[in-house]
């Protein structure tokens, strides 16, 4: 599901409230990427990484027992 971000965020809201809205959806990113840092790396490293020049059919990790 995803939502219809035309009305979640109008165009018609004034410059100070466009600014507060984008602090606090910046400072929501920082606090869950570091409350969730271990979790998310994990997660990028099982990922195979087509777009890597270097390594383009890359496996993913072994996970640690």
């Amino acid at each position: 599901m995803t939502p219809d971000f035309d009305d979640i965020f109008p165009d018609d809201i004034p410059d100070e409230t466009a600014a507060a809205l984008t602090e606090f959806l910046h400072r929501l990113v920082y606090v869950c990427e570091g409350r969730y840092l271990g979790q998310l790396l994990r997660h990028h490293r099982s990922q195979v990484h087509y777009d890597d020049p270097d390594a383009p059919l890359k496996p993913p990790l072994r996970k640690r027992t």
